[in-house]
């Protein structure tokens, strides 16, 4: 038993170092090292802020050496595109040399807010992780912002994908607006200094927020064959809950993928979170449908829509009374005993008293106000009494004829189907206009949106590298500069205290169950024989007691077979000289009773002395075990 407890504590401590472990979270240096391997360098400053002479500082150092390890920090490296791309920003120059801000103004609004005169800005964002990171920042609130930059060369939809991406953080939350990437059509006319909300794009793409509607634009333009003009295709909505995106003030990567076969995938922080296909999970639908309703057609008059009419052949019944009551007194109802007929039901408060500065003049005659009888309280009911209702057995109600099939229903009426003469077939909507510039216009009611990291190509493992190398850089340094699990915790039960019960109940449950299983195991009671005059471990003697039980069983055996054929060598001489004379005697059948009596004596001794033998055996073959041999010597 003790063993067992003692088994109980070390598998109680050593889950508990785990979860401490656990909530401890791996190390700054490990979430580091393993995201971002040899492209990054890890340094532990110490800034000790102490000022004065050498030795001063030195006395300080010394101080400081026992303290807690400093978080590490992640030296920043510019990413730099490798492999076939379109576009690549990662706004390190710290310039917005290569970008152009609008000077148009927006149509048919008022004036005072038509001008593109959100002010933008190249810097680290507020919390960095990683000096000398640089992003777009857009800087003002309820302000229209608009700025483009042209890509390195236009972007052709063939026969690879197109791979957008690039990062946005809310640095201090989204409350209306959005944050979305539009590709601008390659047109003869593009003018970038007059990029407004109406200026031609292909794609629209990214995150919008108003309220508590939680978008993740995939827009396209799709160009009509027929007549040639476009019209905003509008993917489906993603099924994940997108909030976290928008409210957890962290870095976030978009990245949309468009494939030659018109499938498309939608991630976030490359996990997907939205795909399809453009033929067929798009609103509207792509292709118009073959056949359409004819606008001129109408419903004809004598068109009969009723399925169900009433029977024209019904008559009402002579005996069918409509004026009967629903409900009708209770003939077989009886007076309660004790009702007070003459006692009303409420009466004036006798202890009322009319207020001193009551004006009858004014305010009419006072009059008490009423209280429930007393009298009524121990008796089953006062007043006039009368009979209860109970459901009329002859109502009927108001007679209608009973509803049967329309012999005449038609069915509901539909306008004729006519083919559509705008009905066109594209099965490539992919091959969407080239576009040759990307640009961000936008409204917003919060401030500080940072952009960083933008990326075209028309490869997957191009974009990937790219997004390890900025993106991942980033996540690497948030996630060392990151709390705890435990902090984490503690953080959270303080915003919401019922946490508490969840901690409890999850760190407490095993530990019961642990304790349980472990430590209130059924005692087993050992054999009177196993107790020993010593404390020190004992060998198992279980096979050594087998053999014996076993060899006492076979001697008691031998041992009754043999007192049994010599019990039997003695009788047989007496049965034999008792048998020669009664061989001569008829009544040699017919013993005596004494004769009888002596024969049943006889066969009990010597039953009486085999038992004795056996047991004599059984003693004798217990002395000679080695156990005793060992006890004797103990």
């Amino acid at each position: 038993m003790a063993q067992t407890l003692r088994l109980c504590v070390v598998a109680v401590l050593a889950l508990a170092l785990i979860s401490l472990s656990q909530a401890q979270g791996p190390s700054e240096e490990d979430l580091v090292e393993n995201i971002m391997g040899d492209e990054m360098d890890v340094e532990d400053d110490l800034d000790l802020g102490i000022a004065g002479d050498e030795e001063e500082v030195e006395e300080a150092a010394k101080e400081a050496e026992p303290a807690a390890p400093v978080i590490p920090k992640v030296i920043y490296k510019a990413p730099e595109p490798m492999g076939e791309h379109f576009f690549a920003e990662s706004f390190d120059r710290g310039t917005l040399d290569s970008w152009v801000l609008s000077k148009a103004k927006k149509e048919d609004i008022d004036e005072d807010i038509a001008k593109y005169d959100g002010q933008w800005s190249v810097e680290d964002m507020k919390d960095s992780k990683l000096p000398g990171d640089k992003g777009l920042v857009l800087k003002s609130r309820a302000k229209h912002h608009a700025i483009s930059a042209q890509l390195l060369r236009p972007f052709i939809f063939d026969s690879k994908p197109l791979v957008l991406q690039y990062e946005v953080n809310f640095q201090t939350g989204i409350d209306c607006g959005g944050a979305y990437i539009k590709l601008l059509t390659q047109t003869p006319d593009l003018d970038l200094d007059q990029f407004v909300d109406k200026t031609p794009y292909t794609i629209m793409f990214g995150p919008d927020k108003c309220g508590e509607d939680y978008k993740l634009h995939l827009i396209f333009r799709h160009k009509n064959p027929k007549t040639g003009e476009y019209e905003e295709k509008h993917a489906k909505k993603p099924d994940a809950d997108l909030r976290t995106y928008y409210t957890d003030k962290k870095t976030h990567l978009y990245t949309l993928v468009l494939n030659p076969d018109n499938s498309f995938e939608v991630l976030v922080d490359q996990t997907v979170v939205n795909s399809g296909n453009l033929l067929t999970d798009t609103t509207p639908a792509v292709n118009p449908a073959a056949e359409i309703e004819d606008p001129d057609d109408s419903k004809p008059e004598d068109w009969d829509e009723m399925p169900k009419i009433q029977d024209p052949a019904a008559i009402k019944p002579e005996d069918w009374d409509e004026d009967a009551p629903a409900q009708i007194p209770d003939e077989a109802a009886v007076k309660p005993d004790g009702w007070l007929d003459d006692e009303p039901d409420y009466i004036s408060d006798p202890e009322a008293v009319k207020p001193e500065d009551w004006d009858e003049d004014m305010d009419g005659e006072w009059e008490a106000p009423q209280v429930p009888n007393p009298a009524c309280e121990a008796a089953p009911g006062c007043g006039a009494w009368q009979r209860p209702n109970v459901d009329n057995p002859s109502y009927k109600g108001k007679w209608k004829p009973a509803m049967i099939d329309n012999p005449n229903y038609q069915g509901v009426w539909k306008p004729r189907k006519v083919a559509n003469p705008d009905f066109f077939e594209d099965l490539h909507p992919f091959r969407m206009s080239p576009f040759s510039a990307v640009g961000l216009e936008l409204w917003s009611m919060s401030s500080d949106i940072f952009f960083d990291n933008f990326f075209i190509t028309n490869e997957r493992h191009t974009a990937d590298r790219w997004a390890t190398d900025g993106w991942g850089l980033k996540k690497a340094a948030e996630g060392a500069a990151e709390p705890g699990l435990a902090t984490q915790m503690l953080t959270a039960a303080e915003e919401r205290p019922w946490l508490w019960v969840v901690y409890v109940l999850t760190v407490a449950l095993p530990l019961v169950l642990i304790v349980v299983f472990c430590c209130t195991g059924k005692k087993k009671t050992p054999d009177a024989a196993e107790y020993k005059k010593t404390d020190e471990p004992q060998p198992d003697v279980k096979e050594e007691e087998e053999e014996e039980e076993a060899a006492v069983a076979v001697a008691v055996a031998a041992a009754a077979e043999e007192e049994g054929e010599a019990a039997a060598a003695a009788v047989a001489p007496k049965e034999q000289q008792e048998s020669a004379p009664a061989a001569d005697k008829k009544s040699d059948a017919e013993d005596s009773p004494a004769e009888k009596g002596e024969e049943e004596e006889e066969e009990e001794e010597a039953q009486d002395e085999n038992d004795a033998s056996a047991e004599t055996l059984e003693d004798d073959v217990l002395r000679r075990s080695p156990r005793n041999r060992r006890v004797r010597k103990e």
